[in-house]
């Protein structure tokens, strides 16, 4: 799923945002698996994470 997102990400240009809304329909399963995602904090996870293995790098550099 997730590769499958990043491919039509890259391909198509389109902002994130723009890709959710165009396949997720209200109360449909799509949605409720973003929702789970959101409650989750899957966002703010993946953030985290690029951000720490950045910082971590950086200092393995010096």
């Amino acid at each position: 799923m997730i590769k499958g997102s990043a491919a039509l990400l890259l391909e198509s240009g389109d902002h994130p945002g723009a890709l959710k809304d165009a396949v997720c329909s209200p109360g449909g399963s799509t949605i409720a698996g973003v929702a789970a995602l959101e409650n989750g904090a899957f966002r703010a996870s993946v953030i985290n994470a690029v951000c720490d293995a950045y910082d971590k790098t950086v200092d393995l550099g010096k």
